[in-house]
């Protein structure tokens, strides 16, 4: 064969590659309103910058017809690219390649890729579209699902792992996206363990894939999922706009980016943001969006525990994290749910140098025997943990009610918060004025002629003696008490100070911590 044969022949077999499963699977899975994934790639990565590991790749699996069905690449497309210009590495799963199932060698070519990314340094970013295991290769497709769920693991904290679920994700396949750091899924994708036959077999109860682990589902329900959007366009979309929040690594500061936003910008609205009667809820997210660069605010787990807000944002062109309390839903009450939220994304943000901001509006942690028993002390032992760990800047403000165990909890100046402030509307006390003078003036109450006026009076005199923020503040558990108009420019000042901060060091040595999971 001569070479331009032989060139010939190796530009017919990237085409073949191209086609994974044949033209008739490509068709049905457009049918689905789904892009292929190499339509994906596409879409992904800057044009002419991808470079493929594994290209050619074959399973090497006998018996069940296996010696019949082979593609190059095995039904995966990994490798290492640019997007935006930053480098990234890259695996898509092939759903038009016996249904994207996972064998031996398609894992290979997985934990192949992860494995590069944390050699190199840089996010890896993986779209699923699987079936599950691939069951023709028995005990070596589950030893594929061990390799990548091993470097999935050794990758945390130190390079940020993406994963788009784009179809189906079953079985064992849904732990590598519960390893990584962030789950965006479409609403035609879904993710269980077991699916509906196996349920209905086992307790039956009859359940559809939508029911049992549809995107809405693990996006409000659940919380396994930290995005949902319509399709695959807007899923790869938002993927690249996560990255400009992101580090490239666990050494990297997050990428600094002009917002042309001034950073002494002063919002009068929020003087007035907050009502007079402290049982009268708001959303947060007005607060945060007033005082973050405009625009920049990108909530994480939206649909999930929305009593708490989470998310990314600006302020002076900086990444910060932001976390607050939502008095809109549930009073702001912290619960098993929103305890998880909060801790997993401070644990995030202090992996990647991000500074957290939190805004604290909280009454205490939900009462009732259901959280109890689901152990809400464990979940929010959580938070503690989260916080006290972090080593970044962490700055707090205290907006309205700060109460017991949950002002604590959320990045209070006794877990090593660094600069703590308060707006004149903060109540900062071991409980709220009503449930504190009901103990305290117990007697006295008891024997008033007028028990609800002299309540009344006690509860002012404990508002203004002992929640008011300038008994914290005469404590130095509050560094300054701002006037909510200028918290922006107060916000921005500090974090410069503090992007500078060094703590690690004062730690002392250990493995790890034992954190109450």
């Amino acid at each position: 064969m001569s070479i331009k044969e032989k060139i010939s022949e190796l530009v017919k077999h990237r085409e073949e590659a191209k086609l994974g499963g044949g033209i008739e699977r490509i068709e049905k899975q457009h049918t689905a309103g789904k892009l292929t994934a190499w339509e994906r790639l596409e879409l992904l990565v800057d044009s002419d910058s991808f470079i493929h590991l594994g290209r050619f790749i074959q399973h090497r699996a006998m018996g069940f017809g296996m010696e019949k069905r082979r593609a190059y690449g095995d039904g995966v497309i990994a490798g290492i690219g640019t997007i935006n210009g930053r480098k990234v590495a890259v695996y898509l799963q092939d759903f038009t390649f016996m249904g994207g199932s996972v064998g031996e060698m398609h894992a290979l070519r997985i934990a192949n890729t992860v494995r590069t990314a944390l050699k190199l340094g840089i996010p890896v970013i993986g779209i699923n579209d699987s079936g599950g295991a691939r069951i023709q290769e028995g005990v070596d497709s589950l030893k594929g699902y061990g390799e990548i769920f091993y470097w999935n693991v050794m990758a945390s904290g130190v390079i940020p792992q993406i994963v788009a679920i784009m179809g189906p994700c079953a079985g064992g396949a849904v732990y590598s996206p519960a390893l990584a750091d962030f789950i965006i899924m479409t609403k035609r994708s879904f993710m269980f363990i077991t699916g509906p036959k196996v349920v209905k077999a086992a307790i039956g109860e009859e359940v559809s894939f939508e029911e049992l682990g549809g995107a809405e589902i693990h996006a409000a329900k659940s919380g396994v999922a930290h995005f949902i959007v319509e399709d695959d366009r807007a899923g790869i979309e938002l993927i690249k706009k996560l990255l400009t929040y992101l580090p490239s690594n666990n050494i990297e500061d997050p990428p600094y980016k002009e917002t042309g936003d001034d950073p002494y910008r002063e919002d009068e609205s929020l003087n007035s943001i907050i009502p007079d009667d402290p049982l009268k809820p708001y959303d947060v997210r007005n607060v945060i969006n007033s005082i973050v660069d405009r625009g920049t605010f990108l909530e994480v787990q939206e649909h999930f525990a929305p009593n708490a807000v989470i998310g990314f944002a600006r302020l002076g062109g900086y990444v910060i994290g932001v976390v607050a309390n939502q008095p809109a839903v549930m009073a702001g009450c912290l619960d098993i749910d929103s305890s998880d939220k909060i801790s997993r994304f401070v644990r995030f943000c202090d992996s990647f140098n991000i500074p957290i901001v939190t805004f604290m509006d909280v009454p205490g942690f939900l009462p009732g025997t259901s959280q109890e028993h689901g152990g809400v002390i464990r979940h929010g032992a959580k938070i503690i943990y989260a916080y006290a760990e972090a080593t970044v800047p962490k700055i707090t403000v205290i907006l309205r009610k700060a109460y017991g165990g949950a002002y604590i909890a959320m990045g209070s100046k006794h877990l090593g918060a660094d600069y703590v402030v308060a707006w004149p509307t903060a109540e900062i006390a071991v409980m709220g004025p009503e449930g504190a003078i009901g103990i305290i003036y117990k007697r006295e109450l008891a024997k008033a002629e007028n028990p609800e006026e002299l309540a009344k009076q006690f509860v002012e005199k404990y508002r203004k003696e002992v929640a008011t923020p300038y008994f914290s503040a005469s404590r130095g558990y509050v560094d300054d008490i701002l006037i909510p108009s200028e918290t922006r420019k107060y916000l921005y000042q500090t974090l410069e100070y503090l992007l500078d901060k060094r703590e690690k060091h004062s730690r002392p040595p250990r493995k790890h911590g034992i954190m109450p999971v």
